[in-house]
């Protein structure tokens, strides 16, 4: 099939979504809402993302059936939506064009003379937020895709008018070696998305696969620190910018790290030996200094101003459940964290640890069987800087369960370490033991990218 662009359609093509209430297709419905097509999308719940669309023209259908893809000119799906649904099988029969969502993304970057794409296994959304922050703080009126929604732009889309494109690029299937970036970002590789990926070698050769989308004009902007990460730069023809706190040939370093008392970081942001500005972040965590430093990174490349990356980095504060702070109920701080990889779960703890508490709390909800199964030794070690652990069933995702792991073999191996943790599977029964256990001044935090934010909610509202 030709490559597809969107000069390929005729003006106000009529494109419909499937699965069109995902964060990132909700997104790209707005975009192309405003970009004159008209646009139906088709999803099995209602959301507020959907109630978005409808008051922007959509035409949403809940549920999937071959009816909904009638008089479109295209089909774009997610990588959710499988061969037999009712609306794919419709659009074969009908000969109507499908491209999956990366296609589509990739085909708006191309619009876009500095799109910036942030990969890396952990940070892409905190690190995307940052970036716009801080090019909105330089007024160049950015078009920004982020993965979750972000109170400074009332969404998870803002579209700008100019060359600027911030967008984030999951590694997961490959999918951003359909982008088009002239800046690439690799904030750090670790094995995960082991469903595709066969091991860490074949995610690094994916990495390495991105770094060359890139220009010879353009930029990759690379962690120092991690090895893996450098291993993906290796033989890219494009300009390599390094990052990092570690290695000492790194073009911008941050020093004199303190935190203060809401462990909160600051630190002088330096570039290549020359200091440029003091920062003070606003989100918790070392890992927020590194994700700081890239951030930062590609706006100087983009001309921005220390002044204004300084401030945009300041008035970041946070991403929904980037260690989003819900609420106190009896004294107890409610905090909602989307970690589900073991490096993000020590990540956000130690970020805890360093927040005004009595006792940390961490609820975990595992994040696919795939992931629990294959890194089940690495989450056993990963809690320890929590006083107390819950567990609760694994969230299956796009997956079925095949009966090889369980929540409760992670709690079984994690209190045979003699790091003590309590399996319990109903969200209500995990909020009555948590109210009854925790005490003033606690900290609680629901962890995982499933559904564990109820629980957010449930401590807070149900008495």
């Amino acid at each position: 099939m030709p490559e597809f662009t969107l000069k390929s359609l005729k003006p106000g093509a009529h494109i419909h979504f499937i699965g069109i209430g995902g964060i990132s297709m909700s997104a790209l419905a707005e975009i192309l809402v405003k970009n004159a097509y008209t646009i139906s999308g088709s999803d099995i719940r209602q959301s507020p993302l959907t109630d978005k669309l409808k008051t922007m023209g959509v035409s949403l259908l809940i549920g999937h059936s071959k009816e909904n893809v009638t008089g479109a000119d295209l089909i774009v799906y997610t990588a959710a939506v499988k061969g037999d649904n009712p609306e794919m099988t419709a659009a074969k029969e009908l000969g109507i064009m499908t491209i999956d969502r990366p296609t589509l993304l990739g085909a708006i970057m191309k619009d876009y003379k500095h799109a910036i794409a942030i990969a890396g296994t952990h940070g892409k959304t905190t690190t995307t937020s940052m970036v716009s922050s801080i090019l909105m703080h330089a007024d160049v009126d950015p078009t920004i895709l982020v993965g979750e929604v972000l109170d400074s732009i009332d969404g998870n889309v803002r579209i700008g008018n100019s060359t600027y494109f911030v967008t984030e690029a999951c590694e997961y299937c490959e999918s951003f070696l359909k982008f088009y970036p002239y800046i690439g970002v690799i904030l750090n590789i670790e094995a995960d998305h082991l469903d595709y990926f066969k091991d860490l070698e074949h995610i690094i050769t994916a990495f390495k696969k991105f770094t060359q989308l890139v220009p010879d004009n353009g930029y990759v902007v690379v962690c120092g620190d991690d090895p893996n990460a450098l291993k993906a730069v290796d033989g890219t023809k494009a300009h390599v910018i390094t990052y990092g706190t570690e290695g000492p040939h790194c073009d911008w370093k941050a020093a004199n790290i303190t935190f203060n008392e809401n462990g909160f970081p600051g630190f002088d942001m330096i570039y290549k030996g020359n200091t440029l500005a003091t920062v003070q972040l606003n989100v918790p965590g070392m890992h927020n200094v590194y994700n700081a430093l890239a951030a930062a990174a590609c706006a100087y490349v983009l001309k921005t101003d220390a002044t204004s990356i300084a401030n945009g980095l300041h008035a970041y504060k946070g991403a929904r459940r980037r260690f989003e702070i819900k609420g106190k109920v009896h004294g107890v701080t409610i905090v909602s964290d989307y970690a589900h990889h073991p490096t993000e779960v020590k990540a956000t703890l130690k970020a805890a640890v360093a927040f005004p508490h009595n006792k940390v709390w961490c609820v975990f909800q595992p994040h696919t069987y795939t992931r629990t199964h294959a890194l089940i030794n690495e989450f056993s070690e990963a809690f320890q800087d929590a006083d107390r652990v819950i567990i609760t069933d694994i969230y299956a995702a796009r997956e079925k369960d095949d009966g090889k792991v369980h929540a409760k073999d992670l709690v079984n191996i994690m209190n045979n370490k003699d790091y003590p943790a309590t399996y319990i599977a109903d969200f209500n029964d995990i909020a009555s033991y948590v109210k009854k256990n925790a005490g003033e001044g606690d900290l609680v935090l629901t962890m995982g990218a499933g559904s564990i934010d109820q629980l957010s909610e449930i401590l807070l509202h149900n008495e």
